[in-house]
């Protein structure tokens, strides 16, 4: 993940290839960070204090949780370019003090590097990166430091310049290798990020691949100090975690005959739902076993092995994004952080957040989370299960008479305790009733929680468990959503709605003869907020100029847009040149 939102990720993340990317070696070693922390007794604990040797499974375990420092010493050209303040002290004494063990300080070379031999790195930029890794080993936290944009700037050039990149990719571990070989080993340094190889198969890629692995294990191995047995980061193809890629890894590490090293692999979830595209608004059976293959193949392939695996970015792909409206329903996403925490803890993986910085996790001007409440979710992950359920919505018609309502409860292995509206208890046989785990409110419930039913939440319940955290659901009273008539041009369309207390989940865009119409056009569920986005406040929905543009001229578009309630609108979009109309149906 880099940029705004992860450049590198355009290209080997859409359809077809993007579903399969989305998709031993134990000693012991010296550890000086007096911060060491043991691997956890049980995948439900974090680890304890490590004494002064410890395998690398114990030591990579040591660092979970992690955080990535993303769109920062990444950033393009310079450190403020994307967004974020420079880093300072006090951003890793708050990643400390948040319970983080280790972070990850993604750094782009590029723009302070020669691009011609011997390809010196600045020193002055060399000594600000020695800075922020400093500080943060000084707060006691693991540090892993890489190679990151540099991955699709100069190093996808390698089927074209071969012995061009592989002597400037050397030449740049030869300069970072000097410069921290006498860093404690809390210090990890990682090959290369999402490599990537332009125009190549995933064969040819692999062994590009393994070509600079081995080229950087070497490197830093002969550089002395610490670097003869700091632990390395190797990554698959992409961070790929499919099959092939795990086991080309596992293959190049084992001719290395070096147990100090750690295989890295990235996940941003099911595609489709990770995007909110081709339909994937929720967090269903498809994203969720998606998810669960991903770690069962890191299990079988590495840990269950003795072998080390960081997971060294995870997240959902533009979520959260405080600028623009949220792709990915609320509830759908705190699930899928929940499962990734257990599903990572029972592989014995350690996991780095990835955060991109102000507008995301955490602020880094006034050190806060945007988010507290979603923050507080991920961070109970990391330990405990919590229950779920179904939905966290419950939508009740204005236009109509209230009636029961059931959800199904997700107790994951924890037990339903009841419901609960602030401090008062509902009543289990009057509020509400449960059957196996069907939870149903009572229309009686509903009506009293409704209050005058104005649009929009009117209450919020929580569904207690037995542990975690409890499930909030938002008693919401909506109508169906009202479009209007509107024109305008191909640079972007605003359709005049009113939203009537509903959310938009997704548009489906197709021709009369049954095509995709628009940019997606493998599915007639174009990208939320890449082809339209609700602006609540406002009453408007925005049909992006990606998505005009896209547009056949002269035929009619049918759109239904489709909201969280059930609720459906059609409307009706026809481009002609540089001018769009659209009329509701």
């Amino acid at each position: 993940m880099k940029g705004t939102h992860h450049p590198t990720g355009r290209s080997s993340r859409g359809p077809g290839r993007v579903l399969g990317l989305l998709l031993a070696l134990v000693t012991m070693i010296g550890v000086t960070s007096t911060a060491a922390l043991a691997a956890p007794a049980h995948p439900g604990a974090l680890p304890t204090r490590l004494s002064l040797a410890a395998s690398p499974m114990d030591t990579v375990a040591a660092m979970q949780p992690s955080w990535n420092m993303g769109n920062t010493l990444d950033a393009i050209p310079d450190e403020t370019s994307w967004g974020n303040p420079v880093a300072t002290k006090a951003l890793f004494d708050t990643i400390k003090n948040q319970g983080f063990r280790s972070v990850r300080i993604p750094v782009t070379w590029t723009d302070h590097q020669s691009s011609t031999a011997p390809y010196t790195i600045d020193a002055t930029w060399m000594n600000r990166v020695k800075q922020v890794v400093d500080w943060a080993l000084a707060d006691g936290l693991y540090v892993v430091l890489n190679v990151h944009h540099d991955s699709w700037q100069w190093i996808a050039t390698m089927p074209t310049d071969h012995d061009g990149v592989l002597a400037r990719f050397k030449a740049t571990w030869t300069q970072i290798a000097a410069t921290f070989k006498d860093s404690p080993r809390s210090l990890l340094l990682e090959s290369n990020n999402e490599p990537q190889f332009n125009n190549t198969t995933d064969a040819q890629g692999i062994q590009y691949n393994d070509e600079l692995n081995t080229a950087f294990h070497s490197v830093v191995r002969q550089s002395g100090g610490n670097n003869a047995t700091r632990l390395l980061v190797l990554p698959t193809l992409l961070t790929n975690s499919g099959q092939a890629f795990l086991d080309a890894l596992a293959a190049n590490m084992k001719s290395f005959n070096d147990s100090n090293v750690v295989v890295t692999v990235h996940y941003y979830g099911y595609y489709p739902f990770s995007v909110n595209v081709a339909g994937g608004t929720q967090f269903d059976a498809t994203s969720q076993k998606d998810m669960t293959d991903h770690f069962a193949r890191i299990r079988d392939t590495f840990t269950s092995k003795g072998v080390p695996v960081y997971l060294g970015e995870y997240g959902l792909l533009a979520y959260p994004d405080s600028n623009h409206p949220s792709r990915i329903e609320r509830g759908e996403a705190l699930k899928f952080f929940e499962q990734l925490g257990y599903e990572a803890r029972t592989a014995r993986v350690t996991t780095a957040l990835w955060d991109p910085g102000t507008f995301a996790y955490l602020n880094r001007t006034t050190l806060r989370w945007t988010d507290p409440a979603l923050f507080a979710a991920i961070r109970s992950s990391w330990t405990a299960r919590s229950g779920t359920a179904s939905s966290d919505r419950i939508f009740l018609a204005k236009s109509s008479a209230i009636t029961a309502r059931t959800l199904t409860l997700n107790p994951n292995g924890r037990t339903f305790q009841g419901l609960w509206q602030g401090s008062t208890r509902l009543v289990q046989g009057q509020d509400y009733t449960v059957s196996g785990n069907q939870l149903t409110l009572t229309a009686a419930a509903l009506t009293r929680l409704a209050g005058n039913r104005a649009y929009g939440t009117n209450a919020t319940v929580e569904a207690r468990y037995s542990g975690g955290l409890p499930w909030n659901i938002y008693v919401t009273t909506y109508d169906r959503p009202v479009l209007s008539d509107a024109s305008g041009s191909t640079s972007g369309l605003t359709i005049p709605t009113q939203y009537r207390g509903d959310q938009l989940a997704t548009m489906e865009a197709t021709y009369p003869d049954g095509s995709n119409a628009g940019p997606v056009n493998w599915s007639p569920y174009q990208e939320f907020n890449a082809s339209f986005s609700p602006d609540y406040s406002d009453n408007g929905l925005l049909l992006t100029s990606d998505f005009l543009n896209a547009l056949r001229d002269n035929t009619q578009a049918t759109l239904v847009f489709h909201f969280w309630s059930g609720a459906t609108v059609t409307y009706r979009v026809t481009k002609n040149a540089g001018s769009v109309t659209g009329t509701v149906v």
